[in-house]
């Protein structure tokens, strides 16, 4: 932590699509400017087909890197046939935050009301990294970040915050 009480940490994130590309994914970009803007870094970035296993691949690679401390996802949570981030992040969770998907569709409530219904948002912990899966569109990502994500990786959140938990999340 630096003399604020503030800890950067090194963020990666994924953009599930069969369609956006670098330069028109304003979801992956609202995150990238956020966490940046809140004073993290961005670990990696990468898009992917929404395919399980192309997922589960990148997800798996960035959860093995010690330096990143968490994953945010987004896109192919919904429920379509082509939606399957979900299904893909699951398996690799060590334990799944379930009040964070409960909390994002309160929230996303009063934003679309009963349409947050078809929302899957998952957050969870996978070889002590924090993983987030959030919807693609771009006013979803700024929900969870701006009202979920935001604050609980500020370690001067009070009364308590993710961060706090970092150094406790390999404890056997």
């Amino acid at each position: 932590m630096n003399e604020t009480g503030f800890l950067p940490l090194a963020i990666a994130v994924l953009t599930v699509s069969d369609t956006r590309t670098e330069a028109d994914d304003s979801s992956g970009k609202t995150l990238v400017e956020r966490l940046t803007a809140a004073g993290h870094r961005l670990a990696a970035r990468a898009i992917v087909s929404d395919d399980v296993y192309r997922i589960r691949a990148v997800v798996s690679g960035w959860i093995a890197d010690p330096e990143i401390a968490v994953v945010l996802a987004t896109g192919g949570t919904g429920m379509t046939g082509r939606d399957s981030t979900p299904e893909a992040v699951r398996p690799l969770l060590d334990k799944e935050i379930t009040g964070f998907g409960e909390l994002f569709r309160l929230l996303s409530w009063e934003e679309i009301g009963a349409s947050t219904l078809q929302s899957r948002a998952l957050g969870g912990l996978a070889n002590a990294t924090f993983v987030f899966c959030l919807p693609g569109s771009t006013g979803a990502c700024r929900t969870g970040w701006d009202r979920i994500l935001q604050p609980q990786l500020d370690a001067r959140t009070r009364p308590c915050n993710f961060v706090e938990l970092l150094p406790r999340l390999r404890e056997r």
